[in-house]
């Protein structure tokens, strides 16, 4: 047998517990019970327990995607959605507060979640640009819309004039044939070949006419004896009449086929066109050295003529040659200068066109006036 000491006493297998003891763990396991209770109550406005108990950056698997992480104290104010929110614009964007830090101290910042909210970002998703009103934005709108395209200068319906093969470039006439070809008011022979002296009658002449002026159709028809009815200048030769710009001869007689002189054309333009004849004819016409060839019933005609630049004579300006049988190119030349008369052409620079303003003749000086202050010598006698 051992020996004990008497004071040690055998301990005992199993101690009895306490009523203080009860107590105190009864306290523990309510205390966990409620703390239990109240978290998961909260769930939906917003803690976390994983976050209370270990702090990450990390956002914890028990969040929704669209759940908004607030203090406890922070008011939850509905979203207003703004109006400048398109329909093409990314799904979601993040909003970064400016205000209080995590509870648990942690470096990042809360982040709201803003569900379904299609915003169209202007710039880099880390900048913080404030929302403008809608009139700026209307005004931004329409300040990126497409850049405004100046419209192009309509192309002209006038195609190119006709090359002839006969017309040279260094042709006298050829810039007024190029004009009225281009308009299709005269055209050439089926060899591309537009015969610039060829001479011209009276029913071309009147054809001429039809295509160059805007005349209104005939009322009135002469049914000339010399001109069929089924004759292909007919409408022509009606027009013309109509117009004023030519007249028969006695009897019913048109002439289609009688070549017409160049003072036939110019008073012809100057009747269609309605020209006056100046005060004193006879002055204008003597710039032409063969004045005295014009017959008497056209001087007033070719004076108005002259002071309207209708006339252009080729190859000198001086000379009208007013009996001659005019050409096709004289025709063409005289057809512009009529059209640039009514504004229909823009006017171009020839030496060939006679200047309206009379100019004296060198051949023909102004006689000096006499002055009355100085005393002319008599005859018999010197001067002092």
């Amino acid at each position: 047998m051992t020996n004990r000491p008497p004071s040690e006493q055998e301990s005992s297998q199993k101690t009895a517990l306490g009523f203080d003891e009860f107590i105190a763990i009864l306290v523990a396991f309510t205390t966990i019970g409620a703390i239990l209770f109240w978290s998961l109550s909260r769930r939906d406005s917003g803690w976390n327990l994983n976050g209370l108990l270990l702090p990450s950056s990390t956002p914890s698997p028990s969040v929704q995607p669209n759940q908004v992480l607030l203090p406890p104290t922070a008011k939850v104010e509905p979203y207003a959605v703004p109006h400048n929110v398109l329909p093409y614009s990314p799904p979601e964007v993040v909003v970064e507060p400016t205000t209080r830090s995590s509870p648990t101290n942690s470096a990042t910042p809360f982040r709201r979640v803003l569900p379904s909210v299609l915003v169209v970002p202007t710039q880099s998703p880390k900048a913080q640009t404030p929302v403008s009103p809608p009139t700026e934005l209307e005004s931004s709108i329409k300040s990126s819309a497409l850049p405004l395209v100046t419209p192009a200068r309509p192309k002209s319906i006038i195609p190119p004039p006709i090359a002839f093969n006969d017309v040279p470039n260094n042709f006298w006439s050829r810039r007024f044939i190029d004009v009225l070809s281009a308009r299709g008011i005269l055209k050439g022979f089926p060899d591309y070949s537009f015969r610039p002296n060829q001479p011209v009658n009276r029913a071309e002449f009147a054809a001429i006419l039809e295509k160059a002026f805007d005349q209104d159709p005939s009322k009135t028809a002469i049914a000339f004896q010399d001109v069929p009815t089924k004759f292909w200048a007919t409408p022509a030769i009606d027009q013309a009449i109509s117009a004023g710009f030519l007249k028969g001869y006695p009897k019913k007689t048109f002439k289609p086929q009688q070549n017409i002189s160049r003072v036939q054309v110019l008073v012809a333009l100057v009747s269609g066109l309605n020209l006056k004849a100046p005060t004193s004819p006879n002055q204008i016409i003597s710039i032409y050295k063969d004045a005295k060839d014009i017959p008497p019933y056209a001087i007033g005609k070719i004076a108005a003529a002259t002071t309207n630049g209708l006339v252009v004579n080729y190859p000198n300006p001086q000379v009208l040659d007013p009996n001659k049988v005019a050409s096709r190119a004289e025709v063409a030349a005289m057809i512009h200068q009529a059209l640039v008369k009514r504004g229909k052409l823009s006017a171009i620079t020839s030496p060939n066109i006679v200047r309206s303003s009379p100019k004296i003749s060198p051949e023909l000086p102004q006689a000096a006036k006499p002055n009355p202050k100085v005393k002319l010598p008599t005859r018999g006698s010197s001067q002092q």
